[in-house]
């Protein structure tokens, strides 16, 4: 059973607006085609394709490189080193995100910490406040 944009756009979770820009931007894997009255009519393929490219853009895969994917797989069989390839190259990018990440998350929990223990103790009064302005003579 067809799709309507607007349940496409439930189920996904992107806007009737993005569901037109992915379309024209070529990021879906087939042209949508139209009912007799004009409105698209999509398939749950088209849904399940789109939770992918969400979760690729969600985890900062640019516009041109899914386009790219999709690419490929609008190309079929026999491309799919080249797929694997894209998909590695963005797994080490994130998984480098995520390094980052945790390299922040360990400075701020050691400074949850601290202000933890001094808010607890009652010596939290002064901790990194700024610093008093001078007046010139």
């Amino acid at each position: 059973m067809p799709l309507s944009i607007g349940e496409v756009s439930q189920a996904t979770g992107l806007s009737v607006h993005a569901l037109r820009f992915f379309e024209r931007e070529g990021l879906l894997l087939r042209d949508i085609p139209r009912t007799l009255g004009g409105q698209r009519a999509y398939e749950r393929a088209d849904v399940d394709w789109l939770l992918l490219c969400n979760r690729l853009r969600d985890s900062g895969m640019p516009i041109a490189t899914v386009k790219r994917f999709a690419d490929l797989v609008r190309e079929g069989p026999g491309n799919e080193p080249d797929r694997l390839a894209l998909l590695r190259e963005h797994e080490r990018q994130v998984e480098a995100r995520i390094d980052d990440l945790r390299a922040c998350l360990a400075v701020i929990h050691d400074k949850v910490v601290v202000y933890e223990h001094h808010v607890k103790t009652g010596t939290a009064t002064g901790l990194w406040s700024p610093p008093t302005v001078s007046r010139p003579l």
